[in-house]
C-alpha cells in the first residue's frame, strides 16, 4: 500500500492512503490519525489500512479525493530517528580519490561489515514541495538522491534476517549537504550537524511488497532519477551497486541498543560504478559525486553547487513508466 501525510496545519498532519497510482486518497482518521500511530501499534492498523486501500484501488472508497502531492508533508514530519548510512561504497571512492588523488586508495572492504553510519536531525523534515531555505550560496548547496526505509520495533542484536522482516515502508529522500562547511565540521571530530540541513521526503511511502521484484535482496532494483534545473544530472540504479543493504544498515544501527517503531533509515547517495566519464555529463545523484570524476579527469571541478533559484526533482519509475513514490520537487531560496 501507499502512505503519505497531508497538511492540516498540526506537527504530524493527517494519515492518509493513496491509491497505487497516486490519483486519488482518503484520509485514515477512522483508522489511525497518523503514521506513527500506525506504526506504533502497526500488526493492527495494517490490515485496516490495507482493506481501505484495496476499496481506493477499486474505486468504492466512499470518501476519495483527487491526491495532491503538493498538499504532503514528509510521510513522517518527525521521526524519533533518523540514521543515514553510506551503502554506496563507490560514492566514497570517488571522493576520497578527487581529495587525495596522488595517495593510495584507502581500502573500504571493513565498510561492508562495519557501515558508515550519521545520525541526523529528526524533529522537522521538509514536504516533498518544501523549499530548501538556507543563508548563503557560498555554502555549497548539493542535492542527495537516495532511498530510506521505515522500520518497525528492531531489538537489539537483531540479525540482517531479523531486520528484514522489520522494514515497514520505503521512501525517497533529499539529503541535502552543505559541501564547503563539511570538512571543517568533520575535522572537529563531532560527524556532521551543520552541514546537514533538513532532509526531505518524498510525497508517498509505499510498503515493499508494491515494488513486487524490485524489491529482493534488500535492495530497490530500479533507477533513482534526479533532475537538476529541467536537466538530467542522473539515474542510478538503486539496486546494482548497493554494498551494504537495508537489513544489513538496520542490523549494525541495532548491534548495540534497540530501535523504535518510526525509525528512519536512509542509504545515502545512489552511485554507480559504471558512471560515464568522458565529454559526456556523468550521472550521478549528487553535485560532489561530478566534481569528484571532473576533479579526476582535468585536475579541477568545474561544475558549480547549487544556486538560490535552482531547482531538483528525484523520482523513480517502475518498469512500466509509472511513478512509485510521487517526485521530490524542490527550489533553493534564500532563508
Amino acid at each position: 500500500m501507499k502512505l503519505a501525510t497531508i497538511h492540516d496545519g498540526s506537527r504530524d498532519g493527517q494519515l492518509a492512503v493513496v491509491s497505487r497510482d497516486l490519483k486519488t486518497a482518503h484520509m485514515a482518521d477512522a483508522i489511525a490519525p497518523t503514521l506513527q500511530a500506525a506504526l506504533d501499534d502497526w500488526a493492527f492498523i495494517a490490515p485496516q489500512l490495507d482493506s481501505l486501500y484495496a476499496q481506493l484501488n477499486r474505486g468504492e472508497a466512499r470518501r476519495a479525493f483527487e491526491f495532491a502531492p503538493q498538499r504532503c508533508m514528509a510521510p513522517l514530519p518527525r521521526a524519533c530517528q533518523w540514521v543515514e548510512g553510506a551503502a554506496y561504497l563507490h560514492h566514497l571512492e570517488l571522493l576520497q580519490h578527487a581529495q587525495h588523488p596522488t595517495q593510495p586508495a584507502q581500502s573500504l572492504d571493513d565498510l561492508h561489515e562495519e557501515p558508515l553510519l550519521a545520525q541526523g536531525a529528526s524533529d522537522a523534515f521538509l514536504g516533498p514541495h518544501d523549499d530548501i531555505l538556507l543563508a548563503y550560496e557560498e555554502w555549497g548547496i548539493d542535492f542527495g538522491a537516495g532511498i530510506a526505509a521505515i522500520v518497525d520495533d528492531v531489538t537489539m542484536g537483531a540479525t540482517p534476517d531479523e531486520a528484514h522482516g522489520r522494514i515497514r515502508l520505503l521512501m525517497l529522500a533529499n539529503s541535502v549537504s552543505l559541501r564547503q562547511l563539511m570538512a571543517a565540521e568533520f575535522n572537529n571530530g563531532f560527524g556532521f550537524l551543520q552541514s546537514k540541513p533538513a532532509t526531505a521526503f518524498s510525497p508517498v511511502a509505499v510498503t515493499p511488497d508494491e515494488l513486487g521484484e524490485a524489491w529482493r535482496g534488500g535492495k530497490v532494483h530500479l533507477p533513482l532519477r534526479a533532475t537538476w534545473n529541467g536537466h538530467l544530472a542522473g539515474q542510478p540504479d538503486a539496486g546494482v551497486d548497493m554494498d551494504v543493504n537495508f537489513p544489513q544498515l538496520i542490523a549494525h544501527l541495532c548491534k548495540r541498543r534497540r530501535a523504535g517503531a518510526g525509525s528512519i533509515v536512509g542509504s545515502g547517495v545512489v552511485s554507480n560504478r559504471d558512471t560515464r566519464r568522458g565529454k559526456a555529463p556523468p550521472s550521478t545523484a549528487c553535485i560532489a559525486e561530478r566534481r569528484a570524476l571532473e576533479t579526476i579527469a582535468d585536475g579541477v571541478p568545474v561544475t558549480p553547487y547549487m544556486r538560490f533559484g535552482d531547482t531538483i526533482r528525484i523520482e523513480m519509475l517502475d518498469e512500466a513508466g509509472k511513478t512509485v513514490f510521487g517526485a521530490i520537487e524542490q527550489s533553493v531560496r534564500k532563508a
